[in-house]
């Protein structure tokens, strides 16, 4: 993974960062992906605006990104 997702950053930054994330933000309860708030508001505050367990977010975001990295590690061995 190129770098690890932290609290800090900005919901639409990771988003369009890692595609593979917007599923997880879903998952967690956190449907505003695309509203204008995404585009200011970190993972942090967002999470803590909608009642989420911000590590257990963080986790799942991080996990989703390692394995999408996973699976490019894995095909260019099958090359």
């Amino acid at each position: 993974m190129e770098e690890k997702i932290t609290k800090d950053m900005k919901i639409q930054e990771v988003v369009s960062k890692y595609p593979e994330t917007a599923p997880v933000f879903m998952q967690h309860g956190m449907h505003c992906l695309g509203c204008q708030i995404a585009m200011f508001e970190s993972i942090e505050q967002g999470a803590t605006a909608h009642g989420i367990d911000v590590d257990k977010l963080m986790e799942d975001l991080n996990k989703a990104v390692e394995e999408k990295d996973g699976k490019k590690e894995d095909n260019k061995e099958e090359k």
